[in-house]
């Protein structure tokens, strides 16, 4: 633990200590590492200061793969006319991805900014970002366990989950060393990772089954098999019976080809909204192409959302960008 980092960590349990009405939040769109990190401290909060009022932020629908976590229901939709002491935000890079939960930080006497992307615009009071980090979850274990707090299984198996997914089941290049230890540590409470895993990735509905099939059938490959290219729109939406939430886990079958470098997935929202991820296995800065269009994330997983613009005309757009970054 460096001493920077130590010292934000200080100066974060100063602002808990002081608070008694807290808001905890992560982005839209949510996804195993927003919730697992932000169900995680809230349960050790609640250690902490039993008599504390913690509020968890409901800023989007939640993935029904992730209704096995324990304690799912304390995320909640929340009264914007309450009283906000100390705003905590999770695994957010800036205050435009809390959605509805930025109104919230603006009425904050202090905010807390706890993250592991690269692009985190430092928007918090206190900053604990650390982008050589797997996950936030790997953050937030550190700050548990620096608070003395102890490690059950429920808020264990959050931190699993989402260490878990945003290290893409410890195959990404984002796994270190330290994160196989801490798994190991919160395997060590007892936690059932078999059953997190067959509830993630063996949990598949029929109507997210057919909308990966009607995605892959029509993939577009560049570059002699280079890039992978999907697209999902809202006539495949509605062919299939699929939600948007069910787009996820698409990408990661294109980039288990084996010649693919790069991968974007083309999601359309709405009519002229197109929300686009980005992968890549070892070379291309996927962070660097998601900036120019205005987004972030990680050298090898990022993503971005184009308005304004028919779904034609952003794949164009994007495929421009990744051309240059093929070799």
């Amino acid at each position: 633990m460096t001493d920077q980092f130590k010292k934000e960590i200080d100066s974060a349990l100063e602002l808990i200590n002081s608070y008694n009405n807290i808001y905890i939040c992560s982005h839209i769109q949510p996804d195993g590492d927003s919730l697992g990190s932000i169900m995680a401290l809230a349960m050790a909060i609640k250690k902490l200061k039993n008599k504390a009022n913690i509020n968890v932020i409901k800023v989007d629908d939640i993935p029904s793969v992730f209704d096995f976590l324990p304690n799912i229901d304390i995320i909640k939709e929340q009264d914007l006319s309450q009283e906000v002491e100390l705003f905590i935000a999770l695994d957010s890079s800036d205050k435009e991805r809390l959605g509805i939960g930025a109104e919230f930080l603006c009425k904050a006497k202090a905010v807390i900014n706890i993250d592991h992307h690269i692009t985190n615009e430092n928007f918090g009071d206190v900053n604990i970002v650390l982008p050589s980090s797997g996950s936030t979850c790997e953050i937030v274990y550190k700050l548990i366990k620096y608070m003395g707090i102890e490690m059950d299984k429920d808020i264990a198996t959050c931190l699993y989950t989402g260490i878990n997914t945003d290290t893409g089941r410890f195959m990404y290049s984002n796994t270190t060393y330290e994160t196989h230890i801490i798994a190991a540590e919160l395997i060590k409470t007892g936690i059932d990772t078999s059953d997190i895993n067959i509830s993630i990735y063996q949990n598949r509905t029929i109507e997210r089954t057919r909308l990966l099939l009607e995605s892959l059938n029509q993939l577009e490959l560049y570059e002699d098999g280079k890039i992978g290219l999907v697209v999902v729109t809202q006539d495949m939406l509605e062919k299939t019976g699929a939600g948007m939430e069910d787009t996820e886990g698409i990408i990661s079958f294109v980039m288990d080809i084996n010649t693919i470098e790069a991968a974007c997935l083309l999601k359309e929202v709405s009519n002229k909204e197109i929300k686009v991820s980005l992968r890549s296995k070892k070379y291309v800065n996927v962070s660097k192409i998601a900036t120019k269009f205005g987004g972030g994330g990680h050298v090898r997983a990022a993503g971005f959302t184009i308005i304004g613009e028919q779904i034609d005309t952003a794949k164009e757009m994007i495929l421009k960008e990744i051309f240059k970054n093929i070799r």
